[in-house]
């Protein structure tokens, strides 16, 4: 499908990649990691033909179609609605619609037999390529995106960058390529939208390339690892957690090699110092000279997991209640967020905030951390507490003429210089790198020295608002180490599971306008969160059980009135369905009257009435295998 032989690709001195090879067979879904710096998203761009290699080839299959995600998209604009941006995937068939338009035009005029025979060609190809349930696709995609109906009516230049990312990643999907290449999907996405995409890659028929820092996600979607290091492209067999396995065996086998061969390598050394002013042994010293410059190198194991060994202080401990929230009310217009909602937030806990985007996640981080006061209600901060907020904006914050570790000192002047550079160490920040300017920075970089400065602050309080948005696996990895060594408390919104599973004890989520609050891990909240009966956001939800106390969860009283109420409209659904085929054979039959058939303004006003009726069948017909799911699981639940 795609064959990547000997790439050697250069920046100015260095060498990206080195004679690397790689072969993306058809079905094939592939993670490719790396630290940052070791050119994956470049990788994507030779693929794609943006950047041209050194030297070595990049070959593909003929007419193969790539879809790519990348962060560029972020930079188109539009004023047509979402959904017809995520149309535009649909080339051909918007072309044949455009083109049966006019020709349905010139009918009213010309009626020939050659216009005739081209709208009929049209037509049947436009059938073909599914024309008529494109907009229901399309409407599908950005469902599962988090898009609502309404939503799907409003222009792209009205949202945010992260949304139109989806809007991008619903055109990319919808456009149905041989091969997705996707650089970090999930950064945009909120967890709902990221198990929907998940699904959706599972199912995929086509080959998928994931750069992503996500291991969860790539656990479920991917069945193949490629890293990129040192210039080279290694394969593992296996999703992520598999690949960390092999990768262990493999280090472990390779140090062993490298202790022995520097070993012999020494034995060597000392016996040709030993004989090398020997006139007698002149040729046997020569000879191993030349043998140990001969021998393939064995590298040593990279230490590609560094630990955090920097202790998180602050000068003096909260009281027991660190934030009370009483009758907290919130919205926007025409959006009500909290509806005298209650909730304590107390010393040591370690609370993740979860849910969809729109819920309200952030608006209550920010009201927790006192940058949000227009509520009504109380949200007072107990005794002694100090507190820091990190979030995105916060990298806008930086100053960029500083350089790392200047900007540190700023910051946290109570520190010395050995212990920010400690804490630098343990965000990869090593050497003179801590004298770079903050202005040349990538974002993943400006990201990891504002979540330094956060966890120097003198705070025994943390709100991290998505924390590992542009972070890579080993820099989420430190957070993770930080947080579970952080003796304070803190609360946290973010999209990454691994992330969650590790650090939380608590988990919040915003339910019927109230902070509902689960008391255990995420693991544990999403096995009780899968046993729930799934309900609507305007009725009242139970109350979480305590995991040790889990209680089963009661059948639905109302079920057969439930099932009445559904069969009833499938009825209704089904009487459509058949006016509409009898609209439709009447239509036919007509059509071939002379009288229509003669009259190229009534043959053209028919012919619209009649692809007119075809799409209307095909959305009824849509809404009743729905519906009929709908009263097959609810009977057989």
């Amino acid at each position: 499908m795609i064959a990547i032989n000997n790439l050697t690709f250069e920046i100015g001195a260095r060498a990206l990649y080195d004679e690397a090879n790689w072969h993306i067979k058809p079905g094939d879904k592939t993670g490719l990691i790396g630290a940052n710096g070791t050119g994956k998203t470049t990788l994507l761009k030779l693929i794609v033909g943006d950047y041209k290699p050194t030297s070595g080839s990049i070959s593909m299959a003929k007419d193969i179609k790539i879809g790519y995600l990348n962060q560029d998209l972020l930079s188109y604009v539009s004023d047509k609605s979402i959904l017809h941006v995520a149309m535009e995937a649909f080339e051909r068939q918007n072309q044949l619609h455009s083109e049966i338009e006019r020709l349905l035009e010139k009918l009213e005029k010309d009626y020939s037999d050659d216009i005739i025979l081209k709208l009929s060609d049209k037509q049947t190809e436009f059938e073909a390529l599914d024309g008529y349930n494109i907009e229901y696709r399309a409407h599908e995609i950005l469902a599962g995106l988090g898009f609502s109906d309404s939503d799907q009516k409003r222009t792209l230049s009205e949202f945010s960058g992260g949304w139109r990312m989806r809007v991008m990643l619903a055109r990319i999907l919808l456009q149905a390529p041989d091969i997705l290449l996707l650089d970090e999907p999930t950064n945009h996405l909120d967890l709902p939208s990221i198990k929907w995409l998940e699904s959706y890659l599972q199912a995929f028929e086509g080959a998928i390339v994931i750069v992503s820092h996500d291991r969860y996600f790539l656990d479920r979607v991917v069945d193949s690892i490629v890293e990129s290091k040192r210039g080279k492209l290694i394969q593992y067999s296996g999703n992520y957690s598999f690949y960390l396995e092999e990768k262990a065996l493999r280090e472990e086998i390779q140090g062993n090699q490298y202790k022995n061969q520097q070993a012999k390598i020494k034995q060597e050394e000392r016996l040709i110092e030993r004989f090398r002013a020997k006139a007698s042994k002149a040729k046997m010293v020569q000879s191993r000279i030349k043998a140990l410059e001969r021998m393939e190198k064995v590298d040593d194991v990279d230490d590609y997991n560094p630990t955090v060994n920097f202790r998180f202080k602050f000068s003096k401990q909260s009281g027991r209640h660190v934030v009370m929230l009483e009758n907290v009310s919130k919205s926007y217009p025409g959006i009500p967020i909290l509806e005298r909602a209650d909730a304590i937030i107390e010393k040591g806990d370690k609370i993740a905030l979860i849910g969809a985007n729109g819920k309200g996640k952030s608006t209550l981080l920010r009201i927790v951390a006192g940058a949000d006061g227009d509520f009504t209600g109380k949200c007072e901060t107990g005794h002694n507490v100090t507190q820091t907020f990190f979030a995105q904006h916060q990298l806008e914050a930086l100053h960029l003429d500083n350089e790392i570790l200047r900007e540190l000192q700023a910051f946290a002047p109570k520190h010395s210089e050995t212990e920010l550079r400690s804490i630098l160490g343990c965000f990869l920040f090593t050497g003179d790198d801590v004298f770079k300017k903050i202005r040349v920075l990538s974002g993943g970089e400006k990201s990891r020295v504002a979540l330094a400065k956060a966890l120097t602050a003198d705070a025994n309080f943390l709100v991290l608002d998505e924390p590992t948005n542009h972070l890579d696996i080993q820099s989420v990895n430190i957070l993770i180490q930080a947080l579970r060594q952080f003796e304070g408390t803190f609360i946290l919104v973010s999209h990454d599971r691994y992330l969650l599973d590790n650090v939380a004890n608590k988990i919040w989520f915003i339910e019927d306008r109230k902070i509902k609050e689960y008391p255990g891990t995420y693991q544990e909240y999403e096995a009780w969160q899968a046993k729930r009966p799934q309900k609507i956001d305007t009725q009242k939800a139970a109350e979480p059980p305590k995991p040790a106390k889990e209680e089963p969860l009661k059948k639905d009283d109302n079920k057969e009135r439930q099932a009445k109420k559904l069969h009833k409209e499938l009825e209704g659904i089904e009487q459509r369905i058949t006016e509409k085929e009898h609209a439709i054979k009447e239509i036919e039959v007509a059509m071939a009257e002379e009288r229509i058939y003669s009259d190229s303004q009534k043959l053209g006003e028919i012919s619209r009435q009649y692809e007119s009726l075809k799409k209307e069948l095909r959305v009824v017909q849509e809404q009743w295998e729905k519906l009929a799911s709908e009263i097959m699981m609810l009977e057989e639940g």
